[in-house]
């Protein structure tokens, strides 16, 4: 799959460190090679409903999959209240 720099994609598991979810959607920021010929791996920023950037973190490749067109956005808090 090629991806583009500030495309958005969405994850394709949980990241539980983080508080984000599978199908989480977040803005691809950067790649980065691995350092020893694995899966190269991908800088992601998170944006809050509003726009506000939550988190920046890098996962594998493998974990973003590119959002479709019969795929609909959804709101869930980061937090439970």
């Amino acid at each position: 799959m090629n991806f583009e720099l500030y495309q958005r994609v969405a994850l394709n598991r949980d990241l539980n460190e983080y508080q984000l979810k599978r199908g989480d959607v977040a803005t691809l920021i950067d790649f980065v090679p691995h350092p020893s010929n694995g899966a190269d791996g991908c800088v992601l920023e998170v944006f809050s409903a509003t726009g506000e950037s939550i988190a920046v973190v890098i996962v594998p490749i493998t974990d973003i999959k590119p959002l479709k067109n019969h795929e609909i956005l959804t709101v869930r808090p980061l937090v439970e209240i």
